[in-house]
């Protein structure tokens, strides 16, 4: 009796120091691998959030696996625990369902990165600067200093206008003149305006001319080129520029008019 007792304590001592050696031996190699990801995905350049969820996910994931081995030595049914684990998984994901939208956005616009930290964008009807670009959200700052969060899942999936990605960009600015104006002089005028203003690039050239017919005027365009960082101050001066110019040149915007045309009623007498 003895004996068998001192067996199976015996048996199930082993069966616990292995399961204990199989722990700690992933534990530290789990550590190491961890380590060397990091380091490898830092030298990639990728985002520190990023970096730091992967990281993070596949230690777990590791320690996950280590510790079914080490079930699995003393005898314990695994194939439940991983079945009862999946279910979880499958449960926890359907009740976090737009959470996880958003954090696989969040991972999505991290690694093609349409925008980064300091871009003027705008997307799903807000225009700001990005301030951060997180897992589940990203933040915005607004002209007027609002402070906005999008979730990424809507990000991701509307359309995104970066403003910023470009070195240089383009003012578009529209004048409508009469058709009695004489329109040679009218875009001298526009010239000049443009030449006196520095920061517009020579490269791509600047292009006035004209644009449309209306109902009751001509629209004339003016295209000039500007570095990003330029783009609002050189198009608001350059409105008021122009206008000042066109009062001094005595040219005036066209109204609206409307022709009513009067007839008498006549009775045919028989």
């Amino acid at each position: 009796m003895k004996s068998a007792t001192r067996e199976y304590l015996l048996m199930w001592g082993s069966h616990i120091l292995y399961a204990l050696l199989i722990f700690l031996v992933g534990y530290f190699v789990a550590k190491y691998l961890v380590k060397f990801l990091r380091r490898t995905l830092n030298k990639t350049r990728l985002d520190a959030i990023l970096v730091n969820f992967l990281s993070s996910f596949t230690h777990v994931l590791f320690l996950t696996l280590v510790a079914i081995a080490a079930l699995h030595t003393l005898g314990v049914d695994t194939t439940s625990i991983i079945a009862l684990l999946g279910a979880a998984g499958l449960a926890v994901g359907l009740a976090l369902r737009d959470s996880l939208q958003n954090f696989a956005s969040g991972i999505l616009l991290i690694l093609f990165r349409p925008f980064g930290v300091g871009d003027f964008v705008e997307v799903s009807g807000v225009a700001g600067l990005i301030e951060e670009v997180a897992i589940f959200n990203t933040v915005m700052k607004t002209l007027d200093n609002l402070r906005v969060i999008v979730p990424n899942g809507i990000v991701y999936r509307d359309k995104i206008i970066n403003y910023s990605s470009n070195a240089i960009r383009r003012v578009d600015l529209a004048f409508t003149i009469g058709f009695e104006e004489d329109l040679k002089r009218v875009k001298e005028v526009i010239w000049t305006c443009l030449k006196e203003e520095e920061r517009i690039l020579n490269e791509p050239e600047p292009f006035v001319g004209v644009g449309d017919w209306l109902e009751h005027g001509i629209r004339l365009l003016a295209r000039p080129w500007v570095r990003k960082e330029d783009f609002w101050e050189v198009k608001t001066g350059l409105l008021e520029k122009i206008k000042y110019a066109f009062d001094e040149a005595g040219i005036t915007p066209p109204y609206p008019r409307t022709h009513v045309v009067l007839k008498e009623n006549q009775r045919k007498v028989k």
